[in-house]
């Protein structure tokens, strides 16, 4: 449930930033746009935790940096870029209901690539949304103004956050707000540097407050929330909690923007909240085995960690310490967190 909320969360705030993004999109160009979000993010979250990092957990090793790296390309440069040009050539309305491709692109890398389990049900699920992403191109007319092209960017904005998601869980053991700060602060920064080799020039000083402050809530908090729900959840199921982000803008684009959806972008409602549903009530039980596994993260002395301590480890929980898993056969209902990478069943 924890990490449900999470999701949702993050939907919910995330979820505002496509109709908002485009009303600054008349004021600034999409590069400059991406940075000032990201900084603005990055910002917000070092006031919010001035002090140093708490004990209880695990902070980013040498070893983590090239993902984070990866992590920060994709996520804060690409992404944002590609949506933001996206959002240019679709409405308020498309442009939000795009963004749920997220979810599918998402899941499919975290089962192809990240050995996470989906059955059936939940491939179905992902294939239905893909399928309500689809029925948007159906409306011609210059008011919906869902082009071909607006709508291939979007897509690759939803595939770079895909492999963005994926990066982030796979390191969302260690401290999400170190993560979040790190990503969100270079993420800005490398935006920042490209928009001004490209001759673009700071907005006026009202544009640039509203920027960050968006950046703030629907990058920065949405992030960060995130991070703890791919921690819960694994990639694959973070996914479909965040495949309701798009709605929450949908129904702000209708509120901000004046826009009314089309039957198009109705059908795509429909579709789409139909594989939403199908997502959320997928359950996954079955017999498993444990491997052995050595590693760092916050936790506390549950069935799955049962071990020794050192002199120099917290002795208070939750904790984080270097500890090790002995391999471990049991049945119970679970998703694709890292404690959980088997071969599906």
């Amino acid at each position: 449930m924890r990490g449900a909320l999470f999701g949702l969360a993050a939907a919910a705030l995330f979820g505002m930033s496509a109709p908002l993004a485009k009303l600054l999109l008349g004021r600034t160009e999409p590069q400059m746009l991406a940075a000032l979000l990201y900084l603005g993010a990055g910002i917000g979250l070092l006031l919010v935790r001035a002090r140093g990092r708490t004990r209880s957990e695990a902070p980013l090793r040498q070893e983590d940096w090239p993902y984070a790296a990866a992590i920060a390309i994709s996520g804060g440069v690409i992404a944002p870029v590609l949506m933001l040009h996206g959002l240019r050539q679709v409405s308020g309305v498309a442009g939000s209901l795009l963004l749920n491709l997220e979810a599918p692109f998402t899941i499919a890398v975290a089962v192809l690539f990240f050995r996470e389990h989906l059955p059936r049900r939940e491939a179905i699920a992902a294939a239905v949304i893909i399928l309500g992403g689809a029925a948007l191109t159906m409306e011609r007319n210059a008011s919906s103004q869902a082009t071909l092209t607006g709508v291939l960017l979007l897509a690759g904005a939803c595939a770079s956050w895909a492999l963005d998601n994926n990066l982030t869980q796979k390191l969302s053991l260690k401290d999400p707000m170190e993560l979040v700060r790190l990503k969100t602060l270079s993420a800005g920064s490398m935006n920042l540097v490209i928009a001004m080799t490209l001759g673009q020039d700071l907005p006026r000083e009202p544009i640039v407050m509203a920027a960050l402050t968006l950046g703030f809530f629907s990058y920065g908090a949405s992030i960060l929330l995130d991070a703890y729900a791919l921690r819960d959840l694994g990639a694959a199921r973070e996914a479909a909690y965040f495949a309701t982000a798009p709605f929450f803008g949908v129904a702000l684009s209708v509120a901000v923007l004046r826009e009314s959806p089309t039957l198009p972008q109705l059908i795509a409602i429909l579709i789409m909240s139909v594989g939403v549903v199908l997502l959320l009530r997928a359950r996954h039980s079955h017999m498993h085995i444990h491997e052995a596994l050595d590693h760092e993260h916050r936790h506390i002395h549950d069935e799955h960690h049962q071990h020794a301590h050192q002199s120099v480890d917290a002795t208070g929980e939750p904790h984080s310490h270097r500890h090790q898993h002995a391999p471990l056969t049991h049945e119970h209902a679970h998703v694709s967190d890292i404690h959980h990478r088997h071969e599906q069943s």
